[in-house]
């Protein structure tokens, strides 16, 4: 998709909105950030009773103080885009989007303030901020990890519903609604709880049959509850394989004092300063 022509202050604004190689680029995104997080501040205070009793005003004008704010800057990001229909439809441009909503939306649906907590994911700009991409990067394998084995996952969820499925219903045979399983869709819900070790204690089994089955579950929740971390294991530990073999592929050796460079982008040795062998070459001898 071609690029839209900008003006120079469009430039200048996209420079320090989108980019943080700039002094002013970087102070814009640390200012967004703590902005965000006085908005989050605020929404938590005001779910308090006793604060929203006494500060109930304050903090309903200070939301709408940061949702305009945060209104003005999503028009500047659109305005000063050059792909404002890739912006728009991208993650950042859609979490930016809804972070605006709630507040909008309250006025019909005053139950929907309290979504306004969905802006600690524009958060997710410190990585840019602070260089911690790597950190996204772990996260794609982990995603990755999860793609792969997705198959797996679902079949072992659906062995889990089949299985609480039948618990719950022997506990609403065995125990009947006198003792709390009024329905079979409860009694999964108990049996759900009980395989998963959650154990609230709302509904307990109180005859000797539907404690020997409760025992049961339990031993069987146990025995599965490291399943999905075994499942995505095996992807993560192929892929990190994967990665340092690759690692050893591109690292070289300087010439001149043998230190192992393993950053592909790297010219000069970060030891002695001799120039680096070019990746995927032998030095000569």
């Amino acid at each position: 998709m071609a690029l839209r022509q900008q003006s120079p202050l469009q430039l200048r604004f996209y420079e320090v909105i989108f980019g943080t190689e700039t002094l002013m680029g970087k102070w814009f995104d640390i200012s967004l950030i703590l902005i965000i997080v006085a908005s989050v501040t605020v929404i938590m205070l005001d779910s308090i009773a006793e604060t929203h009793v006494h500060h109930g005003t304050l903090y309903r004008q200070l939301e709408w103080v940061f949702t305009l704010m945060f209104t003005l800057e999503y028009m500047v990001r659109v305005w000063c885009s050059p792909n404002r229909k890739g912006y728009m439809f991208s993650v950042y441009g859609i979490v930016d989007l809804l972070a605006l909503l709630p507040t909008y939306l309250s006025l019909l649906l005053p139950q929907t303030a309290p979504l306004l907590i969905i802006r600690l994911l524009r958060i997710l700009r410190i990585f840019r901020v602070l260089r911690l991409l790597s950190l996204l990067n772990e996260a794609n394998a982990m995603a990755a990890a999860l793609r792969s084995s997705a198959r797996k996952i679902f079949v072992f969820y659906a062995l889990m519903l089949i299985l609480t499925t039948i618990f719950g219903s022997l506990m609403y045979v065995v125990e009947g609604a006198e003792n709390g399983f009024d329905n079979i869709p409860k009694s999964i819900y108990w049996a759900i709880v009980t395989i998963t070790t959650v154990g609230y204690g709302d509904v307990v089994p109180l005859t000797p049959i539907g404690r020997a089955i409760s025992s049961v579950g339990m031993l069987i929740g146990y025995s599965l509850i490291t399943v999905p971390a075994v499942i995505m294991m095996a992807p993560l530990a192929a892929s990190e394989q994967a990665r340092r073999d690759r690692q050893a592929q591109e690292s070289r050796n300087c010439t001149n004092c043998t230190t192992v460079e393993h950053d592909t982008s790297s010219h000069y040795c970060r030891n002695c300063g001799a120039a680096l062998p070019k990746p995927g070459h032998e030095p000569e001898t």
